[in-house]
């Protein structure tokens, strides 16, 4: 087939050209095909109602030689797999088709948030592909819910919404309801969201998203909106490869663990110890599947049928146990990821080199970055990069002021790969780079909570990111001030699989 499959980014952040051939997603709906039934062991009646999912399509260019690239989803949701799937009671959606495949991100949530409402008592199962897209879809509820009120009153579709197709596939949903748009007020006009996906949705039994890895920072925001509802991870999968599935969904997200199919692709392991392996040891052998140990922790290496052959995937596994002779697998990490916000991994070589570009702008000004860190800041949504910066001015009266300041967020929103700038740009799904300037001494300050807590002073080095509490409050208890980028990156299409 003539497409070659865009990966979401490597751990260097930019965009991988993957193969693909007819067969991959005959063997992707195979395991599409399991997932529902292994639901219904734990979940029994989801045939009697509805799932709401937010799915999205994203822009597709051409190779050189003339080829499709796409993400690996987009060329799923454009497919005859899915575009003329046979009817099944377990699979029914509230979204057309038509608002999924729009190419428009405002106009396919906008028409994908209003079939939800108007068939708000059908939906069983609320969900997205990653925890971030959902939190999206409800911050969209927060921002928009006048509008949509005003359509379900009237029975009209917004004016914004301009694509034919997805105004004709709303039009037979389409019907005043001044009941249904009272309560969607009333529910959302006092600003309490706490519990709002029970509460717009009340037969709702769980949430169908991915919290393990970078997701897991979303866990607490999606249990406040939810009202503890439970999320269910279902499948482990990648634009390399699908890899296998939860076979106990509804367990907590601390402890899913996904069951390998072996006829996805053939699976090597390579053993990780990352704490004992200097650049002189020669690299560990590869294990094969049947041969991993419990407890142990390896890189998943793939030989595909599209014709990758003995890929390292980036993903960081511990086994867990066998079902039967299968292996077991609990996600660790992304190796060498330092942020991320949904499908952007940011690594320390690339925030480095971000960093050094935007310091070069603070040079007129006798001033230059003495030390930093970061932090991915989910706590509003879309999240955003924090960068923490303490800065060396040789005279203070005569230091970058916020607006170079403002400038250094957008040149090192510049530098970033261009899956970041793709989200910041035509996604929306990640906000506008912040620098937080702290006062002098605070990463002395860093290294004194850091050795009181057990760290070698010999051996102790400026973490590049901080996720722990304790020194996020200590770090943001120092800032002096905060800046923003004060406009988009550039990002074009054509760009993402160069």
């Amino acid at each position: 087939m003539g497409v070659r499959l865009c990966s979401s980014g490597t751990s260097a952040g930019e965009r991988k050209l993957m193969p693909t051939i007819k067969e991959e997603l005959d063997r992707r709906q195979l395991l599409y095909s399991l997932l529902m039934p292994v639901m219904n062991i734990y979940v029994p009646g989801l045939d009697k109602g509805k799932g709401l999912y937010f799915l999205f399509v994203k822009s597709e260019t051409r190779t050189p030689g003339g080829l499709t690239a796409r993400p690996v989803l987009t060329s799923y949701y454009k497919s005859d797999h899915f575009r003329t799937r046979p009817y099944d009671p377990f699979n029914v959606y509230t979204s057309p088709t038509e608002a999924i495949l729009c190419a428009d991100s405002f106009q396919s949530m906008y028409v994908q948030m209003l079939c939800g409402l108007y068939q708000r008592e059908e939906v069983l199962r609320v969900g997205a592909v990653f925890a971030s897209g959902l939190l999206r879809a409800i911050r969209f509820l927060q921002l928009h819910w006048e509008e949509l009120a005003q359509d379900i009153a009237t029975g009209t579709l917004s004016a914004k919404v301009t694509d034919p197709a997805v105004r004709g596939s709303v039009s037979g949903l389409l019907k005043p309801d001044p009941q249904l748009a009272q309560f969607i007020i009333q529910e959302c006009s006092g600003g309490e969201w706490a519990g709002v996906v029970r509460r717009v949705w009340p037969n709702t039994k769980y949430l169908d998203v991915i919290v393990t890895g970078a997701m897991a920072q979303y866990i607490p925001t999606l249990e406040y909106l939810s009202g503890g509802l439970p999320m269910a991870c279902t499948m482990y999968a990648s634009s390399e490869c699908y890899f296998g599935l939860n076979l106990k969904p509804m367990c907590k997200p601390s402890e899913v663990s996904y069951t390998i199919m072996p006829n996805m692709a053939y699976f090597e392991f390579l053993p990780y110890e990352s704490s004992n392996i200097t650049s002189r040891d020669p690299p560990p052998r590869l294990v094969e599947l049947a041969d991993v140990e419990v407890g142990k922790e390896y890189e998943l290496v793939i030989t595909t049928y599209a014709g990758l052959n003995r890929y390292r995937v980036g993903d960081i596994l511990r086994v867990t146990g066998f079902h039967n002779a299968a292996p077991q697998f609990h996600f660790v990490r992304r190796k060498n990821v330092l942020l991320s916000i949904e499908s952007d991994k940011t690594d320390e070589a690339e925030l480095q080199k971000a960093v050094e570009n935007a310091a070069e702008l603070l040079k007129p000004y006798g001033a230059n970055v003495e030390e930093y860190t970061s932090h991915a800041d989910t706590k509003a949504i879309p999240g955003h990069y924090v960068i923490y910066w303490e800065l060396m001015v040789k005279e203070p009266a005569c230091g970058p002021s916020a607006e170079i300041l403002e400038r250094c967020c957008l040149e090192m929103e510049e530098s970033l790969n261009s899956v970041y700038r793709q989200s910041r740009v035509a996604d929306g799904s990640i906000g506008p780079l912040e620098i937080r300037v702290v006062r002098s001494r605070t990463f002395e300050e860093v290294m004194d909570f850091a050795i009181s807590r057990g760290a070698s002073i010999n051996q102790y080095k400026a973490p590049r990111c901080v996720n722990a509490a304790p020194i996020l409050e200590l770090l943001d208890s120092r800032v002096v001030s905060a800046h923003f980028s004060p406009a988009l990156p550039k990002w074009t299409p054509q760009r993402r699989c160069a």
